[in-house]
């Protein structure tokens, strides 16, 4: 079974049990992740690879949540929706990183705490 999200969104951590309570912050971000991820599923392929940026911008908006969590990520997925339309160069767009990210991501593109803490 192939993937609906891009290999740099996903990752190797598993979630561990005693690490329940330092996941609960990441529970809405984890929900848009899951919401993302089943349009990738299902909307994406009805549509076809019709986005003039790279990643499309679905992969942009999961990489957003991923990186920079419910709020900013939206707001960076909602600004990167407006600057795509007829008139776009289009081109490589990648998600700037956050500076301090500090989570793992599971093979299913959720993010984790990591053991670092």
């Amino acid at each position: 079974m192939t993937s609906a999200l891009p290999t740099y969104a996903r990752g190797t951590a598993q979630f561990a049990v005693p690490d329940f309570f330092r996941s609960v912050p990441l529970w809405p971000r984890n929900a848009a992740i899951g919401v993302m991820t089943a349009y990738r599923a299902v909307i994406s392929p009805i549509y076809g690879d019709v986005c003039k940026y790279y990643p499309s911008c679905s992969a942009y908006a999961v990489g957003a949540l991923q990186q920079h969590g419910l709020v900013k990520g939206s707001a960076k997925a909602a600004a990167r929706i407006a600057r795509c339309h007829p008139w776009a160069q289009g081109g490589e767009d990648d998600v700037p990183p956050h500076p301090h990210f500090r989570h793992g991501l599971t093979p299913r593109g959720f993010v984790v705490p990591s053991g670092k803490d």
